[in-house]
């Protein structure tokens, strides 16, 4: 059994979006506010972090979470690495250095980022990462397989995730036509849908349907939603069978 739970659905810039005052940004349905995108998936007693975005802090809290195996990253923009200082909370309550993998391109972008968790006479307090280098290879942690499935944002190479039954994958907008074998016989499907019309570097709407669709899966659910989408009740009512729109703190098992 496979269970993941979304820890944030929205966009790099969250929704509300500061500033605006559009029906979503306003709305009072709860299932409307978005913190950035990341989820926690658990798995044979494995409990992995996919990105650590602005919110993770946040996120962890309001879940109650106070422990990791592992954290997982998909790509280095801001949204999805943002909060890994924080992840400094667990080296000290756990006392443990959590293992972080990711691509190598990633890793060169957190060493600048994050330059002071990695100098040789480390500032006392700064985070403590072991890190991992993967590619499109699968790969296990403790006793859970993850497949990693290779996809595109726009020109930026991104992975997306396999555990079991469910697949994750955000901020992308072309998976290559050799990566679909990882996704036969899934589940659940998890994919980045940020707005209905076209965009340069996400799936649309019916783009992340089509992909649904090609996958054969049962269930798919959205993420990485913008407030230009629309409201979660509205856009609900408007998805195919087994399509939902994914929402903060939702669980889904396989």
């Amino acid at each position: 059994m496979t269970r993941l739970t979304f820890l944030g659905t929205g966009t790099s810039q969250g929704v509300p979006v500061i500033g605006c005052n559009c029906s979503v940004c306003s709305s009072n349905d709860i299932k409307d506010n978005r913190l950035r995108s990341s989820v926690i998936i658990e798995n044979n007693g494995s409990v992995l972090l996919i990105d650590a975005g602005p919110d993770f802090r946040q996120q962890m809290l309001r879940e109650r979470a106070s422990n990791l195996d592992a954290i997982l990253l998909t790509h280095e923009h801001k949204d999805h690495t943002g909060g890994l200082d924080d992840v400094r909370a667990i080296n000290y309550i756990r006392k443990k250095v959590l293992p972080l993998y990711c691509e190598k391109r990633v890793e060169e972008a957190l060493h600048k980022e994050y330059y002071y968790a990695f100098e040789e006479n480390r500032y006392p307090g700064a985070p403590e990462f072991d890190i991992n280098i993967i590619d499109s290879s699968c790969f296990t942690i403790n006793y859970t397989t993850i497949i990693p499935i290779r996809a595109h944002h726009l020109k930026l190479p991104v992975l997306g995730f396999r555990v079991g039954d469910i697949a994750y994958i955000t901020d992308a907008n072309h998976i290559p036509d050799e990566e679909f074998a990882k996704l036969k016989g899934l589940k659940k499907l998890v994919i980045s849908c940020v707005r209905r019309e076209r965009h340069i570097s996400h799936f649309s709407l019916d783009e992340a349907i089509e992909v649904a669709g090609r996958c054969n899966v049962p269930e798919c659910y959205l993420t990485h939603l913008s407030h230009q989408i629309g409201k979660h009740s509205d856009l609900e009512m408007t998805l195919p069978k087994g399509v939902s729109a994914a929402y903060d703190g939702l669980v889904i098992e396989a």
